[in-house]
Parts: structure tokens; sequence; C-alpha cells
């Protein structure tokens, strides 16, 4: 089974038809309970109007970094699920950490999409704390890279209201996933055509498409390159993310979150590998941590390594911090993990640490 972990979570719990995607999985949670690459336009930079924004967003990343900070909102997902944080707080906990750049996923929100009085809100929230609006990450909407024309443009068309969205909450971009069953080569074939229409859908309130490493075939740095490569479109790029890399998983015994605790990653891609192959054409990046040793560096990724390989690609853009341990702790109640804000503390600590020294 080619799945890395927010897919299992998207196509069981999340699932089908990304209906329902923030009211499902707390029921089984409390069950358990930039320098570009000259052969690619792309690369490195957004050219996508921020739209009503704070007037210089780069302003408030603190100077002595290279990049500019925000947060997933992916990493307080125990407390979104349970209802302890309503998407609405998402702002307000941002700043509670001092990280201005909002990374938000439409999981949260899924039955909002064309919700205009919310998007307002959330919108004004974001105002309200100083922060910038930096982009949705859609899941659940389909299948980008079926080679199956019908149900690839129903996923396409399926899109269309996040880009709607994100022009409305003044963001420059979506991140969308490009998996797909078949031969890499059509697979790869289909995302381009999917990408090609979903960028030009956005162009028309210049909102740019990104794709991260996340889903299958994706977790292949050099396939995901190869995509990018085959695209050539400025208004595309990668979310590079330090942590998707499985490429082969053990299938779970059941289709809920324990059945997916006790899978095991069979096959990883070089995670420096694959960082070095997405920067030449990353948008963004995703600073992924689970567990930290007591020295206050992450158990899975050298992060010294990994940001002299962003700094030395150019990249100047957004570095999101995405901490997933909050959800295993809630789930395992194993002591290794930190809770959601503590765990995100940690991994800002470690981002500009190592951001500082890269």
């Amino acid at each position: 089974m080619k799945a890395n972990r927010r897919d299992f979570l998207k196509r069981t719990a999340l699932g089908a038809a990304g209906l329902g995607l923030a009211s499902t999985l707390p029921q089984i949670l409390q069950a358990a309970t930039n320098s570009p690459d000259p052969n690619n336009p792309a690369a490195n930079t957004s050219t996508a109007d921020p739209g009503n924004q704070p007037a210089n967003p780069a302003a408030a990343a603190k100077n002595d970094l290279f990049f500019k900070l925000a947060v997933s909102q992916f990493s307080f997902a125990s407390q979104f699920w349970t209802q302890q944080l309503k998407p609405l707080d998402f702002p307000a906990k941002a700043k509670e950490l001092g990280i201005p750049g909002l990374d938000y996923c439409s999981m949260f929100f899924a039955d909002k999409a064309k919700d205009q009085q919310f998007l307002s809100d959330l919108k004004q929230r974001s105002a309200d704390s100083g922060c910038y609006n930096l982009r949705i990450m859609v899941d659940g909407e389909g299948v980008l890279g079926d080679p199956d024309n019908t149900a690839r443009t129903k996923a396409i068309e399926n899109h269309y209201k996040w880009i709607d969205a994100a022009a409305t909450l003044g963001c420059s971009m979506i991140r969308v996933n490009v998996e797909g069953e078949g031969k890499p080569e059509d697979v790869a074939t289909a995302a381009v055509d999917s990408l090609g229409r979903l960028i030009d859908y956005g162009r028309k309130q210049n909102i740019d498409v990104i794709v991260e490493n996340h889903v299958g075939i994706s977790c292949n740095g050099a396939w995901l390159a190869g995509v990018m490569k085959q695209l050539n479109n400025p208004h595309c790029g990668t979310l590079a993310d330090f942590g998707n890399f499985c490429v082969n998983r053990t299938k779970p015994e059941t289709m809920d979150i324990a059945g997916y605790m006790k899978t095991k990653c069979l096959e990883e891609y070089d995670r420096y590998k694959g960082i070095t192959e997405l920067m030449p054409y990353a948008k963004g990046v995703h600073a992924k941590t689970h567990v930290f040793n007591t020295d206050g560096t992450d158990t899975e990724t050298d992060f010294n390594r990994m940001f002299k390989i962003i700094k030395g690609s150019g990249f100047t853009g957004w570095v999101s911090i995405e901490y997933e341990g909050g959800l295993f702790k809630m789930y395992t109640k194993d002591s290794k993990y930190l809770d959601d804000y503590a765990g995100t503390t940690a991994t800002k600590n470690l981002v500009e640490k190592a951001g500082r020294i890269a």
C-alpha cells in the first residue's frame, strides 16, 4: 500500500468525497481515547498577488532568519478535531506562538468553502492577530492523478471552491495532492493535466497551485520534480515536506487510526535527496516533527542539514511548522509525544536555531 499518514486519514476517516471532515475524525479519536533552476521559471517564488494582507508580511519574520515563519493548522489537529479549538481560533493560536504565517487545512472547515460569512470572519480574525493568510492545504477532494479523465475532471472541479475560498481569504496559493494508481508516467501525465487546468482557473484570481510530497507516488522526490519540470509553469511549484517520503507502507489491519498506528514504512525515499530535488521548485517548506531528543533536536530529521540544503537553494519564502506528535499523543497516550502547543513550540525553536546557523 503506497500511502502516507495523511493519505490514509483522508481515505478513511476524512474520506470519500471530502465531506464531513471536521466532524468524522473526532468520533474515531474519541472512540480511541530562492536560487531558481535556470530550466524552470517556476522555481522558488510565488507570483500570486497576496491580496488584502499586511503591507509587508516579510517584516513579521525575524530579521536574522533567511526565511519567513508560518505554522500548519495541522499542528493543532487533536484540538481542532475534539473542538477544543474552533477553526476561527487558529490566527489567535498562531499569534500566541509569535508565528505570523497561517497555513490552513481544508479538513478543519470542509463545509465552509463557500460560506462567505465564515471566510470573512476568519480573514478578520487573521487581520486582528496581525497574521498573513498564506495558503489552504486541500485534502479529500478527489484524485488529481487519476488516468480516467472523467474522474479526474470531477476532482479538478471539486478544487475550484478552494481556489475561490483562498482568494476570499487573501491567500496567494492552495496546496493540492497528485496521487494516482497506475504507471508512474501515466500518473505524471494526468497530474500535469490536472495542475494545468487548476492553474488556469486560479489565474483568474491570482491564486497559485502547489504540490506537496504527500500522497503515494508524490513521496518520490525525483518523480514529483519531474512533474514540475514537465509542467514548467511559474504558477505551480512544490511544498517540500521533511517527513513525507514513505513510498511503501504495510497495509493496515483495520481501516481506522488504530490500524494506521500499527503500520510500518517498508521503504522510505531518502529525505535529504528528496528535499534537494524539490527545492528548485519550492514555493513553501514544511518543517515536520513528531518526537524530540532530550537536547531538543528531532529524532527523525537533521534540521541543520535540511536548512543548509534549503538555504543553498536560494529559498527565502515561508517555512511552515507542522508538528504531528500531538495527534499521536492523544491516541497512544505515549509520553514521548508532546501536546500540540508544546510540540509546536519545540519545533519553532528548532527551526529558528537551525535557520540561524545554516
